[in-house]
């Protein structure tokens, strides 16, 4: 392990490293409840300890990686409810998606980041998790969207979609791809931060739920409520941060994210992989050679 940095984090009354706490039972594994002490979280409630972990789980689902092999559940014996033990792999998904003003949260991001440097560009920055959990959900709550207005009376969807994009960035969608420069066929939500995903999501979620709830109806009515929708998440972003939509920042493709965290993945779990001991080759015993004098 010479080869990783060793950061040192405080855990209770002395100092250790990530390393020291990690345990060998088949697979090298650390407790979430050390690593919630390392990332600040030991006297914070449970569902607080468990935000992090969760939406962990959630970036291994998106990407296709097996959540049972790098989460494991299991009963504390010390009272405590339930416990995981987690992979590397784990440890560095949950870090990521820790609050990072915490100092132990930023000193862990900044370890992990060093570490899956050495596998992807990609997987070190901090919300390539974030964006990844969130471009998940969109995607999930579109369909659910779909789904409500086309039984509304939606017949061209893509207009509909339009409408809403118009509402929150005051421009025409073809617009946006070309101010985020996104390729053909590609959404630009593949192509936004964290905080602009988040703001999409808030949208259309909210859109599905004032259809649901105001019972609207009708391509035109459907149309109009989409786009009041955009225009009031517009009216709140300039409100709270001042920055439009569109003067936010053009991520890298998520496709290229997607596959920097699937090579840390596999990066990582290599560091742990067991080392196979070498097999002894037994060596067959010498057989004497008997000499017939009587041939010479």
């Amino acid at each position: 392990m010479s080869d990783y940095p060793m950061e040192v984090f405080s855990y209770e009354n002395g100092s250790v490293t990530f390393e020291d706490v990690g345990k060998e039972n088949g697979m090298r594994y650390w407790l979430a409840s050390d690593l919630m002490h390392f990332l600040g979280y030991g006297d914070s409630p449970e569902a607080t300890k468990k935000k992090p972990i969760n939406k962990a789980m959630a970036a291994c689902a998106a990407l296709n990686i097996p959540i049972s092999e790098n989460f494991v559940s299991f009963q504390d014996e010390s009272g405590k409810g339930e416990n995981y033990k987690l992979s590397r792999f784990a440890c560095y998904l949950t870090a990521m998606n820790g609050d990072s003003r915490k100092p132990g949260v930023a000193a862990a991001q900044a370890y992990f980041a060093s570490l899956a440097e050495a596998f992807s560009a990609y997987a070190q920055e901090v919300e390539s998790v974030d964006r990844i959990v969130t471009r998940d959900e969109l995607s999930s709550q579109e369909k659910a969207l779909s789904s409500t207005v086309k039984k509304a009376g939606v017949m061209d969807f893509a207009l509909f979609q339009n409408a809403g994009y118009r509402g929150m960035y005051n421009m025409n969608l073809y617009q946006i791809r070309n101010i985020k420069r996104v390729p053909s066929g590609r959404s630009p939500l593949d192509f936004m931060g964290s905080t602009e995903l988040a703001a999409n999501l808030f949208r259309i979620t909210q859109t599905d739920e004032k259809v649901k709830r105001e019972r609207i109806v009708g391509q035109k009515p459907l149309e109009a409520t989409a786009e009041e929708v955009g225009r009031e998440v517009r009216k709140t972003m300039k409100r709270i941060s001042g920055v439009l939509p569109e003067e936010l920042p053009a991520a890298h493709d998520i496709n290229n994210v997607r596959k920097g965290l699937k090579a840390t993945y596999k990066g990582l779990k290599a560091i742990d992989k067991p080392k196979k001991t070498p097999r002894k080759i037994k060596s067959k015993p010498t057989q004497d050679v008997v000499i017939d004098e009587k041939s010479e």
